[in-house]
């Protein structure tokens, strides 16, 4: 096995993927955004100073956490993560063998998953298998009395003819995974919208191979590069912020060689 991967962050937009020469991907994992606008922290209590509502309202009270929760255009972001991807392959594998077809996992919330679906299916991608992930806590604290509060997390597993590369070593995969927030001494918190590290890890081991390429065209706090990392497949990421790629790079990326894995940034 080939212990050295190739890991890079580029500050900008994935439109621009072909000035990198980068490969295509095995998977490509995709945040969208969830089109809340000024409602991000609507039912956060860090909408409130200190978290309580005695103090006032914050300044994120009625703010966005990023730009392109207003102006996102999901068919011309499915139009290049499509292109992002490689071809399925011409062969199979044989009876009973899983393919090396490539897939995409598209987060998204529950609201969106027909809009995506239908998306998808006019860019090639025919098929899909929704996953929910399950937290045991939940952001939506305020009036949490009054309300049944949301805690889960949503994404389509998109392919298009052929079911993708799948290694499940021998145990059957449920499509709803635990959703564990990471320890901050492991892996920084950067980004409000950021996956857990060990999340991804799950996700990454599944559908991907050692040496596999990864692409994540959204990178935010550079969680998937980081999982990518640790499990000797290879990544590249696009994140248009220059603050959030900063913190990425100094924070989630720069991390020390044990000897074991050599990473090329």
């Amino acid at each position: 096995m080939n212990n050295t991967v190739k890991i890079e962050l580029f500050n900008d937009n994935f439109q621009n993927y072909k000035r990198y020469g980068i490969p295509k991907a095995q998977l490509v994992i995709a945040d969208i955004p969830y089109n809340i606008g000024t409602n991000f922290y609507g039912s956060n209590p860090m909408w409130y100073v200190g978290g309580d509502n005695k103090n006032g309202e914050s300044k994120k009270a009625g703010k966005a956490a990023f730009n392109s929760d207003f102006n996102f255009n999901i068919a011309e972001y499915f139009h290049f993560c499509n292109k992002l991807l490689k071809k399925e392959p011409d062969k199979s594998n044989g009876r009973g063998k899983s393919s090396d077809a490539p897939c995409m996992i598209v987060f998204c919330s529950f609201e969106q998953i027909e809009t995506v679906k239908r998306y998808a299916e006019k860019h090639g991608f025919k098929h899909n298998i929704p996953l929910v992930f399950c937290k045991n806590y939940s952001p939506q604290v305020l009036k949490a009395n009054m309300r049944v509060c949301g805690a889960t997390e949503y994404a389509l597993l998109l392919y298009r003819k052929k079911l993708p590369k799948f290694r499940n070593n021998g145990k059957m995969v449920f499509n709803w995974f635990e959703w564990k927030r990471d320890n901050k001494k492991e892996y920084p918190k950067i980004h409000p919208a950021q996956k857990p590290v060990n999340v991804l890890k799950q996700l990454i081991q599944i559908f991907t191979d050692p040496g596999d390429v990864v692409i994540d065209p959204c990178a935010g706090s550079g969680s998937t590069l980081r999982a990518c990392m640790e499990l000797n497949r290879n990544s590249y990421g696009f994140e248009i912020c220059k603050d959030f790629y900063k913190r990425a790079k100094e924070e989630m990326l720069s991390v020390q060689d044990d000897g074991q894995i050599k990473m090329e940034v």
